[in-house]
């Protein structure tokens, strides 16, 4: 699936099954709080907290998916097309870090 298939598949349930996007606000405090349950199951589980007995049947790519889905319904709302987002964010990322990374002593 492409980064433009999954936009408009999430845009086809939302006016099927959703009814309507929540307003941008309301997206950005879920994006937030699924933000929040990704870092506690990395936190707990590759961190150096202990795991709740209630988190371990917890799915991190369910959690990351969640992030996915609200990111890309405030993409939609706003009118971003990701592909075109991230590819002229790699540009940018390979162009001012082509070397850096390679020269960072602490990435040896």
């Amino acid at each position: 699936m492409t980064i433009k298939e999954a936009q408009n598949q999430v845009d086809d349930w939302i006016k099927t099954v959703g009814v309507r996007y929540f307003n941008e606000l309301t997206n950005m405090a879920q994006l937030t709080e699924e933000v929040g349950e990704v870092a506690r199951i990395i936190s707990r589980r590759y961190g150096e907290q202990s795991e709740k007995e209630s988190d371990k049947e917890k799915d991190l790519g369910e959690e990351f998916a969640d992030v996915l889905f609200v990111l890309i319904c405030l993409a939609n709302q706003t009118g971003i097309d990701l592909t075109d987002a991230f590819q002229k964010r790699m540009d940018r990322k390979t162009k001012r870090d082509k070397d850096r990374h390679k020269n960072n002593p602490k990435l040896k």
